[in-house]
């Protein structure tokens, strides 16, 4: 798959709703989420996949739809309009302002911090963005190659930079990020939603 081309996948995973890696059926390459899905359980306590006695499923769920922006000025305007859409496809109206803007930052933090040098080789893994739905809550996570961890600070006062986790932590309802590995880290937010109940 080239760079910035989109894969795209909506799957219905109604046998184990816990099961989020090795599902049959399902297209396009969305197992990286995983490991930001499983954080955002045990954060947040309520997460739909988490296995609960008496949990009603939520059939047709979880959605997914993913894409592998490039590394152009471009990027992060397209994968705003792909956020968009497929907050739209999925009629998650309530959130759909703040989840956009979520995956704005999220994803020009990981293109800035992770895009080479000129001269430098391209990161062997990409940057990649996925959105999840498992019921009434929207994950939204990017996975970048670095293995720095994004931390809250401070912005110096004329500072151009830095408020981008800010807006992160103010806009959603969990935010966080996997520990880094041979393939990177994912950053997650999630969202509550007037989704399925």
């Amino acid at each position: 798959m080239e760079s910035g081309e989109s894969e795209v996948s909506e799957a219905a995973v109604t046998a184990d709703p816990a099961r989020l890696v090795g599902e049959a059926g399902l297209t396009g390459d969305w197992r990286w989420l995983s490991s930001a899905a499983e954080m955002a359980a045990e954060v947040s306590g309520v997460w739909p996949l988490m296995p609960r006695s008496g949990a009603r499923r939520c059939p047709g769920y979880p959605r997914v739809a993913t894409r592998t922006p490039g590394g152009g000025a471009e990027s992060v305007r397209v994968a705003r309009d792909f956020a968009r859409a497929t907050l739209r496809r999925w009629d998650v109206g309530d959130r759909s302002p703040d989840i956009v803007v979520v995956v704005s930052e999220l994803l020009t933090n990981a293109l800035r911090y992770t895009l080479p040098c000129p001269g430098a080789a391209w990161p062997r893994w990409p940057v990649r963005l996925g959105l999840l739905q498992p019921g009434p809550w929207v994950l939204c996570a990017v996975s970048d190659p670095s293995d720095e961890v994004p931390l809250l600070r401070e912005p110096g006062w004329f500072g151009e930079s830095g408020r981008g986790l800010h807006v992160v932590a103010s806009l959603c309802d969990e935010w966080g990020c996997t520990a880094p590995g041979p393939r990177g880290k994912v950053v997650w937010a999630m969202f509550a939603t007037s989704g399925p109940r």
